[in-house]
């Protein structure tokens, strides 16, 4: 099954679409995305926004989810900011807190006033 996402005008993700693979082939056996376009583009009564995703991220980087922005110059599925200081990573197109969360096996939650890692007390 292909997986399609269908974007707003500001290429914000409003839903996914499960596709037939059959839908996907062209006239030589080969999957095609203009094609799964072309079949939605029918089954939607017209629109015409869609972008193909993937669960192994074998595309676009990242599986798009209702929220996540597309972005054509990185031709990728980017999730929504966390927080304010949180940078992209280039590589994945996913947010990362501007320093890494400790690895000592305690549990932490990211704390924006203070910009660091704070342990959660489960007490």
């Amino acid at each position: 099954m292909a997986h399609f996402a269908k974007l707003n005008e500001n290429n914000i993700v409003l839903e996914v679409n499960v596709v037939h693979n059959n839908e996907l082939l062209d006239e030589n056996g080969h999957e095609s995305e203009a094609k799964g376009i072309a079949f939605l583009t029918v089954w939607s009564g017209g629109y015409t926004k869609w972008k193909q995703t993937s669960y192994n991220a074998t595309i676009r980087k990242n599986y798009a989810g209702v929220g996540y922005t597309y972005d054509a110059g990185r031709d990728s599925f980017i999730p929504p900011k966390p927080f304010a200081s949180w940078v992209l990573d280039e590589t994945t197109c996913l947010w990362k807190a501007p320093t890494p969360m400790p690895t000592d096996d305690k549990m932490y939650v990211w704390d924006e006033p203070t910009t660091s890692w704070v342990e959660v007390n489960n007490a």
